[in-house]
């Protein structure tokens, strides 16, 4: 479906941004790969989805933390693949603190990766789409984009400032053939959350099943985490032509964790 199109995942060498990179190559796209992994560290990683995808899939280190190395990161992706048509702004950093303890570096640092890196980015990728008449972009916030939770101002400042980036760039993008929307996911079965769950099995007594229920009480009312897979093919389905019309929209995968 994808063929011939050339997408750019940041924060994608494991976890949810490497399964969306995974499910747009196995759609026929080439795949740039983004983080802050040395490249020899992701090789095995970049090979295993290119001979599984037989889709062209590279690998670029790059530290959003300021404009340049956005701009280093673009200009590398662009070096790699044949176009930028499909951007996914997912690298995130979250610190832990109150708001009175929040160092403000750490305020900044959150500002700059989470908010200001997906602003340049899409600043940088925008004119290629315009001119080929097709792009997707897609903006990662979070349940927490919609409701606050204390100890992670950066974190629920930020993926609710993207839900109005996404509405800018889909507003000044619309019948130009591009479409900006946010994804946002609950709880992701991911190796950092796997790792959570065995923790609480190992601490607790817990079978994995209740172990999953008890990490997600007062969040996810299904009880059972997303698959990151599924996110996905959601992905893929924002980039079909069945989704053509679904633009400025917040897209939730989160079993029902804003419902109630």
């Amino acid at each position: 479906m994808l063929k011939g199109k050339g997408a750019l995942v940041t924060g994608s060498s494991n976890g949810l941004g490497l399964a969306m990179a995974r499910a747009l190559a196995g759609a026929g796209c080439s795949v740039v790969l983004h983080g802050l992994e040395a490249p020899e560290a992701m090789a095995r990683t970049v090979d295993e989805l290119a001979s599984a995808c037989d889709a062209n899939v590279a690998y670029v280190q790059a530290d959003l933390a300021t404009p340049a190395g956005v701009d280093t990161l673009i200009d590398a992706a662009r070096e790699r693949v044949k176009s930028l048509d499909v951007l996914i702004n997912n690298a995130v950093v979250r610190h832990f603190a109150g708001i009175e303890s929040l160092a403000l570096d750490h305020w900044n640092n959150a500002l700059a990766v989470n908010l200001t890196a997906a602003f340049r980015a899409i600043q940088l990728t925008l004119p290629g789409m315009r001119e080929r008449g097709w792009g997707r972009i897609f903006n990662m916030t979070s349940v927490y984009g919609a409701r606050a939770v204390a100890n992670r101002v950066d974190y629920v400042t930020t993926k609710t400032a993207l839900l109005g980036l996404t509405r800018s760039v889909a507003i000044e993008t619309l019948n130009q053939g591009i479409t900006c929307n946010a994804i946002c996911p609950g709880s992701v079965l991911t190796p950092n959350i796997d790792g959570r769950i065995h923790a609480l099995m190992d601490e607790r007594g817990l079978d994995r099943g209740d172990a999953v229920r008890e990490f997600l009480k007062g969040k996810q009312p299904t009880g059972e985490l997303v698959d990151a897979a599924h996110v996905g093919d959601m992905v893929v389905f924002l980039c079909g032509p069945s989704a053509s019309q679904i633009t400025g929209a917040m897209m939730p995968i989160e079993g029902g964790w804003l419902a109630g």
